[in-house]
């Protein structure tokens, strides 16, 4: 049986950002970005699986928060693969400044950085999601891309086979910006826009039995934990 595996990308040390290299019979499919200028960190991962830029046949938008989609025009020429995001978050592609609504005292002190207001390459996606699911097996992969909106309008994620998902900032985990220590503890990222459709998208993907989360920062998470987490923001 072919094995799809996946790649971890990091843009910042510590679990603090990661992008996913998913990879498949010589084909990739590309799960975020990053910041800006991370195609460096992209390629290196590409080799590393024996694969270059003309390997990758689709990059995937989890949202279009600059620290995800920062790189997507760089990337999009390096590749020429086709960029797909949901219809909904077509606005942040575009340009128009997030919402930031913090979730805590890191995300009130991060929002006064404005380092995720900053311009990057806006673009449109050659791929616009306008239903709840998408299929990826005319691209080689037995997965699909799922709308699980709550963290920002369009967010999607990434279903594979094997109980597998990349749920981009659904949650996060560890302190500060997801990474550096305790990446097994469940938290909300800096910032998301609905918390209670947070919890029916985390919901969502529990009952589709999906076991183990990679996420933006830090994780990967297990059902369990994800769980919990859904449940507390429940009842916040």
């Amino acid at each position: 049986m072919t094995k799809t595996s996946i790649e971890t990308i990091p843009i910042l040390p510590f679990g603090m950002l990661n992008a996913f290299l998913i990879c498949r019979n010589n084909r990739a499919i590309l799960v975020d970005t990053g910041l800006p200028n991370s195609e460096a960190k992209i390629e290196k991962a590409l080799n590393k699986n024996g694969l270059d830029w003309s390997n990758i046949k689709l990059i995937v938008l989890t949202h279009a928060h600059i620290d995800h989609a920062g790189s997507a025009v760089a990337v999009q020429a390096l590749s020429s693969a086709p960029i797909v995001a949901h219809e909904l978050e077509i606005p942040y592609c575009h340009g128009e400044p997030p919402i930031l609504r913090p979730t805590g005292i890191f995300g009130r002190a991060f929002k006064k950085t404005g380092a995720i207001e900053q311009p990057f390459s806006y673009f449109t996606p050659q791929i616009s999601m306008t239903t709840n699911q998408l299929a990826l097996e005319e691209y080689g992969f037995p997965a699909r891309l799922l709308h699980t909106p709550g963290h920002t309008p369009g967010s999607i994620s990434v279903l594979l086979d094997g109980e597998r998902v990349i749920a981009g900032d659904l949650v996060a985990s560890g302190v500060l910006l997801g990474g550096i220590v305790l990446r097994n503890r469940p938290k909300s990222p800096p910032f998301e826009e609905e918390p209670d459709l947070v919890a029916t998208s985390l919901d969502q993907l529990l009952a589709l039995e999906c076991r183990k989360f990679y996420l933006g920062h830090g994780g990967p998470l297990y059902a369990k934990t994800v769980k919990a987490h859904s449940s507390a923001l429940r009842k916040s």
